[in-house]
């Protein structure tokens, strides 16, 4: 009995052990897929550079979250200052809820991190270690790599770097049509333009007096600039001419003056050598000495949706530019594996009601050769490059995108990028050629077609759609993704040349309105009175209705005249019975489907009364 139980426990036993076993292998093979999982999250550059052959090598890399930010009910605001604060308080909202367990993870490892809320994403620099405990997290969609980018730099082409010669208003700026807008009464008065790009050559005497900072005697950089460069960056170099976090814009390669000239530049005199002289700008640098990455033009994107006062202290988004140019790219032979690296972010800028113009390229002249973020997005306005007479440039690059398997035809529009002429750093001129010089002619053309349809502002699809069905349309023999170069969109040209007196000529009727002041106090029970002037753009006839909102309890508002056919000018009143503190206010003039607003504050001070003291024995 003894040995035939021990028998009976000896087979239990071996049964145990056998599942005991296979339990262990199948959770070996658990593991190992999981193992596996973990490495097709993370860029193919990140795997390379933070090897584990050498587990104490350290790289950048881009830690993207599951969980992004949804934008979409900006589409149904109407005003770029809603959208913009709107897209703003939903991408900061989301980053500081889902970001904290990573950012404990990363602080207790000692690891270096920068946060964005851009897209929801923190850039790390970490070995091969920190590497996978981020690509395991199940919050974690995708680690993107953030490599060294190199600019696209412009053809060069036998004319000085500095060239003081006047040539008064420059071949391209002429070709598409602009003087004669400006003969119109409309040079991007109102606009403001975002550059950014290797930093900019702020008191050139061809932009400082464009320049939002400057008010003709004093400069304030805050919310004007802001640089992405910083001193602990992997990537800079030591003796840059500007230094790093620059508390003042600087260029430190000239390739961002030259861009900003197009758009806005103007000496005063006969060098007249941007699209929008009236336009204010403001800039990011994004490149070192012509090297970015990722995250730098991350960090500059961001930047525009809400700028901030030097110290990065307090975002604004009422701040934001309406237009910026992107003259660079991100090559995957220089790292930028994923095409898509920067898709969200991209989408959440224009989210914001912001149209970012982006070169094509300079890897012409072969189809297919727009294949770099974020020229070859649906949201990027992508500008290929012509010559004087109109023929697509040799280098420019080509659609459709197939990088990303989309497809997707590209250039959306052309624009003189040939010899143009420009500003460079220490006050001179110079010429260059690339798709970086045709891409500020179309950006100067949006703060002109702005200012003239200000109901457009904000709407990046109206606004990139006038301009494509009013291109001189252009062909070519040469046929790219099907498409046929005789037609018209094609893979060259996109819809054709710019031609800005056209999109301004068929733009639609619009209003302006203007209150004054902006700013008022006063002492109940005295009432505030503001003026505001409505102004007819284009023979718009239709009445006018105002109303006033953000109106304090306690008050009674009243318009001397509020429902008029423009021009007209009247005043609004307001009295109060007793009310407090500092308010803002929106008055709102409507007709039709257009709208637009002007922001005042109207604070109330209280007045102190004095009484005698009478003293007694």
């Amino acid at each position: 009995m003894k040995q035939t139980k021990g028998f009976i426990l000896s087979t239990a036993s071996v049964i145990t052990i056998l599942i005991i076993i296979f339990q262990f292998h199948r959770t070996t093979a658990q593991f190992t897929i999981t193992d596996n999982i973990w490495q097709e999250k993370v860029d193919a550059w990140v795997l390379e550079t933070a090897s584990v052959r050498h587990p104490d090598q350290q790289t950048e890399f881009l830690i993207f979250l599951n969980e992004q930010a949804d934008v979409s009910g900006a589409a149904q605001l109407q005003t770029k200052e809603e959208k913009g604060r709107y897209v703003f308080e939903r991408l900061t909202a989301v980053a500081a809820r889902t970001q904290s367990p990573i950012i404990t993870m990363l602080k207790a490892e000692g690891v270096e991190y920068r946060p964005f809320w851009a897209a929801n994403m923190i850039l790390v620099r970490g070995d091969s270690r920190i590497v996978q405990r981020m690509a395991r997290r199940a919050d974690v969609f995708h680690i993107y790599a953030n490599p060294s980018v190199h600019l696209d730099e412009p053809e060069k082409i036998d004319i000085p770097a500095v060239n003081r010669a006047v040539n008064s208003i420059e071949w391209g700026i002429s070709k598409v049509g602009a003087p004669a807008v400006w003969g119109m009464g409309y040079d991007g008065t109102g606009i403001v333009i975002g550059g950014q790009d290797t930093g900019y050559d702020w008191d050139h005497p061809a932009l400082i007096n464009q320049y939002r900072g400057w008010d003709g005697s004093n400069a304030d950089h805050n919310y004007n600039w802001h640089d992405a460069i910083h001193a602990n960056d992997p990537h800079t170099s030591a003796g840059n001419v500007c230094g790093f976090d620059s508390a003042v814009p600087c260029d430190d390669h000239s390739h961002g003056t030259h861009t900003m000239g197009t758009m806005v530049g103007n000496d005063g005199g006969a060098n007249q050598i941007g699209m929008a002289p009236g336009a204010k700008w403001i800039s990011c640098r994004n490149m070192e000495e012509g090297w970015g990455s990722p995250a730098s033009y991350t960090e500059c994107y961001q930047w525009f949706i809400a700028p901030t006062k030097i110290d990065g202290s307090a975002p604004n988004p009422a701040m934001a530019p309406h237009v910026i140019n992107n003259s660079w790219g991100c090559p995957a032979s220089e790292g930028c594996t994923d095409p898509t690296v920067m898709l969200t972010v991209v989408n959440n800028v224009v989210a914001a009601g912001i149209i970012t113009v982006h070169s094509a390229g300079n890897s012409g002249s072969s189809c297919e050769t727009i294949n770099t973020p974020s020229a070859i997005y649906d949201a990027s306005y992508t500008v290929g490059a012509t010559d004087s007479g109109d023929n697509i440039a040799s280098f420019s690059s080509r659609g459709p995108v197939t990088v990303d398997g989309s497809n997707r035809p590209k250039p959306d529009i052309s624009a003189p990028g040939v010899g143009v002429r420009s500003s460079v750093p220490g006050g001179g001129y110079g010429s260059k050629s690339g798709t970086s010089m045709a891409g500020p002619h179309v950006a100067g053309a949006v703060a002109l077609l702005l200012q003239r349809a200000p109901s457009l502002i904000g709407d990046v699809t109206a606004v990139e759609t006038l301009f494509n069905t009013s291109t001189v349309p252009r062909t070519t023999a040469q046929s790219c993704g099907g498409v046929s170069g005789s037609s018209t969109p094609n893979n060259s040209y996109g819809w054709g040349r710019l031609d800005i007196l056209a999109a301004i000529n068929a733009a639609p009727p619009d209003f302006t309105i203007n209150t004054t002041p902006v700013t008022q106090s006063v002492t109940p029970p005295n009432s505030a009175v503001y003026t505001i002037t409505v102004k007819a753009i284009e023979n718009i006839t239709d009445t006018v209705t105002l109303s006033v909102n953000g109106q304090p309890i306690s008050t009674t508002a009243h318009f001397s005249v509020n429902t008029a056919q423009p021009s007209f000018t009247t005043t609004l009143m307001i009295s109060s019975s007793g009310a407090t503190g500092t308010h803002a206010l929106d008055i709102i003039g409507t007709t039709g489907s257009i709208t637009h607003s002007n922001a005042v504050s109207l604070s109330y001070i209280r007045q102190i009364l004095f009484f005698p003291i009478v003293m007694t024995q």
